[in-house]
């Protein structure tokens, strides 16, 4: 007799283990690149539905192609809506990662859109979706919050301040900190390392630790990377497929060239500086 279907262990259940996860971005749209990363090593990859250009075929594909490697996939939202999120959930995007959360209330209304009723807002598809494998998982509506980690995004001043709020919300797994758009609502416009984002993210990291609730951040520059670690950030960001290849290729080409690596004419190669 065929063993019960399972679905794969959560975002959550991998924070539990003893060290912090070290993850980079998928924002080509490519399910080659996102393969290439899953099989890298890293311990989990955000396929970004914000800022990227997916539909949700696209994101379904992305899932599909990394799904045999070890790295635990995370798909960011583009805008924490009910309907929205329902229906990133019904395409088998277990964990969920939903921007721009800045009040407890805000965070309680993301975990309602992930849950069926009583607790939530949920509509039912299952059978219909790849969530339940189309009805292929047993008892996938009894358990479907557990199948589920729901991360949302600390990234204004307003939400550092409520921080502690949004992460004692029940239902939220954790915590990330975004210091893009911290710095923008601070003043301090494409400046994550501004002495002041710094201590506004780290600041984040210690209200969020003390609820007990898991925390990340996004974070390039590998030196402040690591002191966010060294914080109590549970999971990191430290790259993304296309700033990776943008990289490369201005020092390959400046190299080759014979000129100064990193001199060719296309602007950053770190997204989040622009």
């Amino acid at each position: 007799m065929q063993s019960p279907l399972e679905l794969p262990p959560t975002f959550a259940d991998r924070l539990a283990g003893p060290r912090p996860l070290t993850g980079m971005w998928v924002s080509s749209g490519s399910a080659t690149a996102a393969e290439i990363l899953a099989a890298s090593g890293l311990d989990w990859l955000l396929i970004d539905g914000e800022h990227s250009p997916y539909d949700l075929g696209t994101v379904t594909n992305l899932l599909r192609a990394v799904a045999p490697y070890p790295a635990t996939p995370v798909v960011r939202v583009p805008v924490g809506d009910t309907t929205v999120i329902k229906r990133y959930l019904d395409l088998g995007a277990q964990n969920l990662m939903v921007p721009m959360v800045d009040s407890a209330a805000d965070a309680e209304a993301v975990v309602r859109a992930t849950r069926y009723p009583p607790e939530g807002v949920r509509g039912v598809g299952s059978a219909l979706a790849r969530s339940a494998r189309w009805n292929l998982v047993p008892g996938y509506l009894a358990r479907a919050a557990r199948t589920v980690s729901v991360t949302v995004q600390v990234e204004s001043a307003a939400a550092v301040d409520a921080a502690a709020d949004i992460a004692s919300v029940e239902g939220v797994d954790a915590v990330f900190v975004g210091p893009s758009d911290l710095a923008a609502s601070m003043g301090h416009l494409g400046d994550q390392s501004h002495p002041d984002v710094v201590a506004a993210v780290t600041r984040a990291l210690d209200a969020v630790r003390g609820t007990g609730t898991p925390v990340g951040v996004n974070a390039f520059d590998l030196t402040l990377a690591r002191r966010y670690v060294d914080a109590g950030a549970s999971f990191v960001l430290v790259g993304a497929d296309v700033q990776q290849l943008a990289a490369s290729a201005v020092t390959l080409a400046g190299t080759f060239r014979g000129g100064d690596p990193g001199t060719a004419t296309t602007g950053t190669t770190d997204p989040t500086k622009g």
